[in-house]
């Protein structure tokens, strides 16, 4: 019988919400025991350690944020996907910050190619990408470019480094208007 009730998608749940709220980097084994009410050993028949505990929370996350943006971009193309998409993917990591930091660790390939989540962002990315008429290697490196410009929006943003009065909300319209005039232009790769 599970102490406490505990199943591996409890400890799971969790601990992304534990690292909601200390952030994910601070989220233990031990810290997490001591939400429960439990001791460490009670956790190790459902994770294998500390690692394993945030790969589950980063996949947790990786499904939560495809479910967020597939809701999000359904029925839509072009600059009004792109700009759905880009709301989504701000909006999670401002209202889950544990969650969407797991979800920017590099996990082991093994760990990927399993993953429905983890593939799930990606297909969702291209075919947000596609409608701008990119194949590869241009989907790769459009991706790229949008996963940097919003992570390093949200990520500054976070920390509080816009210190300017422009309305931070303003200026972030105006780097999806930015973004979506890039990838209608989208340099071919084919033409050197």
């Amino acid at each position: 019988m599970a102490r406490a009730g505990l199943t591996t998608d409890r400890v799971t749940r969790a601990a992304a919400d534990l690292a909601d709220e200390i952030g994910f980097d601070k989220v233990t084994v031990s810290a997490l025991a001591r939400g429960f009410g439990v001791k460490d050993a009670s956790l190790y028949s459902h994770v294998k350690n500390v690692s394993d505990l945030r790969a589950r929370v980063a996949l947790l996350a990786a499904g939560e944020l495809a479910d967020r943006i597939g809701e999000a971009v359904a029925g839509r193309a072009g600059k009004d996907a792109m700009a759905a998409f880009a709301h989504a993917y701000r909006d999670f990591a401002k209202e889950h910050p544990g969650r969407y930091a797991a979800t920017q660790i590099q996990l082991d390939p093994e760990i990927l190619a399993g993953s429905a989540a983890y593939h799930r962002n990606v297909e969702l990315t291209y075919a947000m990408l596609r409608a701008y008429g990119l194949v590869e290697p241009d989907l790769t490196d459009a991706g790229r470019l949008l996963r940097s410009a919003f992570h390093g929006y949200i990520s500054i943003e976070a920390s509080g480094g816009f210190g300017h009065p422009r309305d931070v909300q303003a200026s972030w319209e105006r780097a999806i208007d930015a973004l979506h005039i890039l990838l209608e232009r989208w340099p071919s790769s084919s033409a050197g």
